[in-house]
């Protein structure tokens, strides 16, 4: 103990005086007066509709005002994965009301209006914090929500309207009040701790310093039959606030439904203890049971006939079919889980910042290739203890078979969103580094990894196997195979479906998800269900007198992601405000 606390002292006066580097996103900007300011831009994305499509911002349709010198913002990889395309813009953070004007034509207007009508958003940053719009919840708690709208609608009556009426006109944001909240100790340095833009839909501005369109009605209708000349606009308002910059991400981060959160845990624990007091019957009372029953009839020398599962002692461990593709589906399996185990973990103690965008797809993809060693290692490993000696076939597969199906996936989808001319289409520069990573890391350590538990000494059974299998007798209909695994794979995902609805929300809707704290006590409860899942799932087929378990135990937990897959599909087609979110307020309040 002594000596450790002399070797950090060691270590702390070491490393005086060295210059380290700051994490992206948590050191702050001071910013002089009269210096200027940088407003960034994102992509455009629909918010509650059906359209998947997000564009660039300067896509040539929008006719959006370009800088002189555009350049392209640096990002991580995961947030280029995600769709994010950030650039520099022509707005300059002072009052300069007029930014340029654009004829736009009737092919593009009809472009845009649909876009307004498929509530597309527009998402800009200031000193890396987003801009967004000031609201309150349902409960009247104010919170600050990211982006703001493209254009607005209104019906025959003029009123603005949540729902798609029969006459729907959309008008075009044209003018942004932008408010930038700052902070400041001294009044000579100054943080930016809040954004906030008020679009508004302006036709002409009369004269170059009034720009207070508050009580303005929106009247910017493009034309579909001819040219429209659009005047783009801004306000800047300087405002001081309170709020230090160490919690400036407070109003953005606002957790909703937090009733229904504490409602999915509960919840879930509730199947945890119910599975796991089934289990405990199963295994310490029927199971022990039937052992000692079975012992004292073997010392009664009785020589009664076996029943049950004792009468698969020498077939339990016989290989099951396809044992490569097992084999290769558990090494990967143990690769996702590993990689999400330490991904939401690492998260959830606050590493990962949410103004560092991509932060946590780059973390992601880095552990899934780090650990395809591990892959290699449980996939070669288990191929061998179920007596298989092609080494070179199962390290093949096991750095091909699911890495290769994943990537021609992410190929099919980024070949539609460039057919689509969508920003969410991954960059071919991009591309190639995510299979150089994979070729050049992901491979050669799951090779790395294969040799190694090949050369492992074999898992011996603890019993002989017959040559020849035995007989299975008729199976019920719910013994059936995919009957087994469909019902199965309800219970995870029961314990799952309420926080995945929130990560839903998050994707579709673009919204910062941070909530891992409850998310790893989700995916702790996903695993303890999963497992004993796999338990009861082999038990009750040796029971039945069935020894083929192995495919049974692996497919009954798997078939939750056939759930998720559905559930993901329902999503998108009833929304966020499907049924779901009703029954949900209903039973919460």
């Amino acid at each position: 103990m002594f000596s450790g606390l002399c070797l950090l002292g060691l270590f702390a006066a070491a490393t005086r005086g060295v210059h380290a580097y700051y994490l992206p996103g948590l050191a702050a900007r001071d910013y002089s007066k009269n210096e200027p300011v940088q407003l960034t831009v994102n992509s455009l994305a629909a918010r509650e509709s059906m359209s998947l499509l997000p564009y660039d911002f300067y896509y040539e349709k929008f006719h959006f005002c370009k800088p002189v010198d555009m350049e392209v913002e640096r990002e991580s990889l995961g947030s280029v994965l995600f769709g994010d395309r950030m650039y520099n813009s022509a707005f300059q953070i002072k009052s300069v009301p007029s930014l340029c004007s654009a004829k736009i034509s009737a092919e593009d207007a009809k472009f845009i209006n649909l876009r307004i009508k498929e509530d597309y958003f527009m998402d800009w940053y200031i000193d890396n914090l987003p801009a967004a719009q000031y609201t309150q919840d349902e409960e009247g708690t104010p919170f600050y929500q990211i982006g703001f709208a493209l254009g607005q609608l209104y019906t025959d009556e003029g009123s603005e309207t949540d729902k798609a009426p029969v006459n729907l006109y959309p008008f075009l944001n044209n003018h942004y009040d932008i408010t930038v909240e700052y902070h400041t100790k001294d009044n000579v340095t100054f943080r930016v701790v809040g954004v906030l833009v008020t679009p508004r839909s302006v036709a002409s501005i009369e004269g170059s310093n009034k720009c207070d369109f508050t009580s303005h009605t929106a009247d910017l209708e493009l034309s579909e039959k001819q040219d429209t000349t659009v005047e783009f606009s801004y306000s800047v308002t300087w405002k001081l606030s309170e709020t230090p910059w160490a919690t400036r991400w407070d109003k953005y981060l606002h957790v909703t439904h937090a009733k229904i959160h504490w409602f999915s845990i509960l919840n879930s624990i509730v199947v945890v203890v119910v599975l796991t007091v089934t289990l405990a019957v199963v295994l310490l009372r029927a199971l022990h049971k039937d052992i000692s029953r079975y012992n004292s009839l073997l010392e009664e020398n009785f020589g009664e006939e076996e029943i049950g599962w004792k009468l698969l002692h020498a077939d339990v461990f016989r290989p099951p079919g396809e044992r490569v593709l097992l084999a290769v589906l558990v090494g990967s399996g143990v690769q996702l889980f590993l990689m999400a185990a330490i991904s939401i973990f690492l998260s959830a103690l606050g590493f990962l910042s949410p103004s560092s965008r991509g932060s946590l797809t780059t973390l992601a993809l880095v552990c899934y290739m780090l650990l395809s060693g591990v892959a290699g290692y449980t996939s070669s490993r288990l191929y061998k203890m179920m007596k298989g000696d092609n080494l070179i076939e199962i390290i093949s597969l096991s750095a091909t078979l699911v890495p290769g199906y994943l990537s021609f996936i992410l190929f099919m989808l980024n070949f539609v969103l460039v057919r689509a001319e969508s920003s969410a289409a991954v960059p071919s520069t991009t591309m190639l580094i995510v299979l150089s990573i994979w070729f050049v890391v992901s491979v050669p350590l799951c090779i790395l990894g294969g040799c190694i538990g090949f050369n492992q000494p074999t898992l011996e059974d603890p019993v002989s196997t017959k040559q020849i299998p035995r007989e299975i007798p008729p199976q019920s209909m719910i013994l059936q195979t995919w009957v087994t695994c469909l019902m199965s794979g309800v219970i995870p995902f029961a314990a799952i479906y309420i926080e995945l609805y929130f990560i839903m929300n998050s994707i579709w809707f673009h919204q910062v998800y941070y909530m891992f704290g409850f998310l790893f006590l989700v995916f702790l409860i996903l695993a303890t269900t999963a497992s004993e899942i796999a338990i009861l799932v082999c038990y009750n087929h040796l029971c039945a007198e069935d020894w083929r378990w192995a495919w049974r135990s692996f497919l009954g937990p798997a078939m939750s992601g056939l759930y998720m897959l559905l559930f993901s599909i329902v999503y998108c087609f009833c929304g966020e405000r499907s049924v779901f979110d009703y029954n949900w307020q209903y039973w919460i309040h």
